[in-house]
């Protein structure tokens, strides 16, 4: 997905409203583009904070920087930058992380952010994209820095699904088992294990890798009783949405993603999908908990 993006990115520097913002994260892969653009590729070093602040200026003057780092550093560190120089002074920029939740496990906790969403989530009218596939990129990239003005965070991961649904901003049915049926919705990189998880279920799986804003039309369009969330970030982040979307109505929720328990391990990305629950076995053990209660 970071190859895709910093193509695509590259591709937008024509348009010489784009900047690309950068505190050393990716810069080998942007050297090409430095060269063509000295102007309009900024690295402004390991300096975080800077980096948003200078977005933020970029942005009153007119231009639409794209901002890039780790998800810790760019949304966890930075975030009183991205609430000030952003969100107050009313201008917009393009987000775009990479590491996830824990793509970066053998890297400690330095590099992990599966709250990043929920941050992003405390903002006003963000546009969040997780795709699920790196094809998914392009397109949706290019809808936030191209057509629009507002603000956005794009989180790019190492994890992936088999295979790309580039028009899956909305809620995508992936598989429909009739009127009646519990309802899963699955957040980005986290479809294949979900459909692994309720194969042999009665359960209608839906995909989207744009969580917020999220498609409550077409959640109310598909939710009977029983809705299951799962998204590869901090659990819960999108009960408020669900619930809200859904509250004229009598339902049961579930949210699955990533625990609040401060584990202290390395590992890989899959051993902290399993010790999360959720691998395909471990969101297994959480439907069926659920959907006997």
């Amino acid at each position: 997905m970071r190859d895709t993006f910093v193509a695509t990115a590259t591709a937008f520097l024509d348009d010489p409203r784009t900047t690309v913002v950068l505190a050393d994260i990716s810069a080998a892969a942007f050297a090409p583009a430095a060269e063509r653009y000295p102007d309009r590729v900024i690295n402004v070093g390991i300096r975080e904070q800077l980096m948003l602040g200078v977005a933020g200026g970029l942005a009153l003057t007119g231009h639409r920087p794209i901002v890039h780092s780790y998800a810790p550093f760019l949304v966890e560190r930075a975030y009183e930058q991205i609430k000030l120089d952003l969100d107050h002074q009313g201008v917009g920029a393009v987000l775009v992380s990479v590491g996830a939740s824990y793509d970066r496990a053998a890297a400690g906790r330095t590099h992990l952010s599966p709250a990043d969403v929920a941050l992003i989530d405390t903002l006003n009218d963000w546009t969040v994209h997780v795709p699920g596939h790196r094809d998914e990129v392009p397109e949706l990239l290019r809808d936030v820095v191209c057509s629009r003005q507002d603000s956005a965070y794009v989180r790019l991961s190492t994890q992936t699904n088999a295979r790309a649904y580039p028009d899956a901003g909305d809620l995508r049915v992936i598989r429909d088992a009739g009127p009646g049926a519990p309802l899963l919705v699955a957040v980005g990189p986290l479809l294949d294990q979900a459909l692994a998880a309720v194969a042999d279920l009665s359960v209608t799986v839906a995909y989207t890798h744009r969580p917020r804003p999220f498609d409550t039309a077409g959640l109310r369009a598909l939710a009977d009783t029983e809705v299951i969330v799962v998204e590869p970030y901090l659990a819960g982040t999108s009960a408020r949405v669900v619930g809200a979307a859904l509250a004229d109505r009598p339902h049961r929720l579930l949210t699955l993603g990533v625990g609040r328990a401060e584990l202290r391990r390395y590992g890989t990305p899959e051993d902290h999908d399993r010790w999360h629950g959720l691998d395909a076995a471990g969101l297994r053990r959480s439907i069926d908990a659920f959907l006997s209660a």
